[in-house]
């Protein structure tokens, strides 16, 4: 058959290959798996805010403390993984050489992961889910493709 599927979302990542016998109907084999911990947990446990938490500086009224504040931390950390999991495909891709592959990634990365594929990886892209699958059971990913 020759085909990838990969499924993802900020917290985890699949490559599944399919495999077809003759005689048997087609299966799907895990070739990678992995969970990113930078997209676990809260931000909050991520990042403290201790340094401005207590107290005001200066000034009868006071002035909020500049330091110590996120600044798009959240959305940066997301970028990140979106870059590693652009990355893997690539990779992943470029390495079992198959002339097609399937993505399925959850709404809020889709595009963006899309967008930091390489243009030789994108042209070999079949078919796309904006959908989350990374929990579903593989059977049921194959059929969600076929």
């Amino acid at each position: 058959m020759g085909k990838i599927i990969i499924v993802a979302d900020l917290g985890h990542f699949k490559a599944y290959r399919v495999v077809k016998n003759p005689l048997e109907s087609p299966r799907v084999e895990l070739i990678e798996n992995y969970d990113s911990i930078e997209a676990h947990g809260r931000f909050a446990e991520k990042v403290t805010d201790t340094a401005g938490r207590f107290g005001m500086a200066g000034g009868r009224k006071g002035a909020a403390k500049g330091y110590g504040e996120p600044h798009h931390m959240e959305l940066e950390m997301q970028k990140k993984v979106v870059k590693l999991i652009a990355g893997d495909i690539n990779a992943i891709i470029a390495r079992e050489g198959y002339p097609r592959w399937y993505l399925a990634a959850e709404k809020r990365i889709h595009s963006q992961v899309l967008e930091n594929l390489n243009p030789e990886v994108k042209t070999k892209l079949v078919k796309k889910i904006t959908s989350d699958l990374t929990k579903t059971k593989a059977p049921d990913i194959l059929a969600r493709f076929a």
